[in-house]
């Protein structure tokens, strides 16, 4: 198993984690605790990392999310509460989560190793939100919730590095969007308005864009051996098929 290979077999089961972290009920409860609603919450917990920052800048930063859609969140998460404090709330329920979760996993040190070098490898040049987020100190230090850090930043890093693979291919975010599985569902989802590209002539580009953020990311994963990588890819897969049990 190649870096790149290994990148492109860890994008699912980290989708999957975090996906079941943002959708727990203690995180949509967090939410409804400080006022904001879903949209409002997934904005601001996700880009406040960046600090007291413009919604543009946020807009930059995300990339797949309609900029108006950003300002709309952004804006009205700002007017009860900052970001940051959004951000770090979002963080602690991540460590939360991952001791509750995570913190059975038989084979959750070696999960922690691996992953911990994974994202210390990453050269964070063109990637402020995964940057922002691996800076920030994590209120918990058992191994639970460093695995859920560790989880959430490489996510956050595959996420980054596809925005720079799409604008490197020449598309748009909103036709990368439309070009994928979901075309003008995802579109929606995202909040861009009609009318929409067609995919037909996108579809090949947005191919060579999956695969640059494979190259792309596949640079963090050569910190390990292919054992090792092979090894990762195992536990995110186990822990993934864990929790969706």
């Amino acid at each position: 198993m190649t870096p790149e290979q290994a990148a492109a077999n860890a994008k699912p089961g980290l989708a999957n984690l975090v996906g079941a972290f943002a959708e727990s009920p203690q995180t949509l409860r967090r939410a409804r605790l400080m006022g904001l609603s879903g949209w409002a919450y997934h904005v601001s917990a996700r880009a406040g990392a960046l600090g007291d920052v413009r919604p543009e800048t946020v807009a930059a930063a995300i990339g797949f999310i309609a900029p108006e859609a950003v300002t709309d969140g952004w804006e009205a998460a700002a007017k009860t509460t900052p970001p940051v404090e959004v951000a770090t709330w979002h963080l602690h329920e991540l460590c939360r989560w991952g001791v509750t979760e995570l913190g059975g996993f038989p084979r959750l040190a070696r999960l922690l190793e691996l992953s911990k070098r994974v994202v210390s490898g990453v050269d964070a040049a063109g990637l402020p939100l995964f940057a922002a987020w691996r800076a920030m100190p994590a209120p918990d230090a058992s191994a639970g919730a460093q695995a859920a850090v560790m989880l959430h930043l490489l996510h956050e890093h595959r996420l980054g590095v596809h925005v720079v693979a799409v604008r490197a291919s020449g598309l748009t975010p909103l036709q990368a969007i439309i070009a994928g599985p979901d075309g003008e569902t995802d579109a929606v989802a995202f909040g861009w308005q009609p009318p929409y590209p067609a995919p037909g002539p996108i579809v090949r580009r947005l191919m060579w864009a999956e695969s640059a953020a494979d190259s792309l990311a596949g640079q963090a994963y050569a910190q390990l051996d292919r054992a090792e990588r092979i090894e990762l890819v195992g536990l995110l897969e186990s822990l993934s098929h864990r929790l969706a049990r």
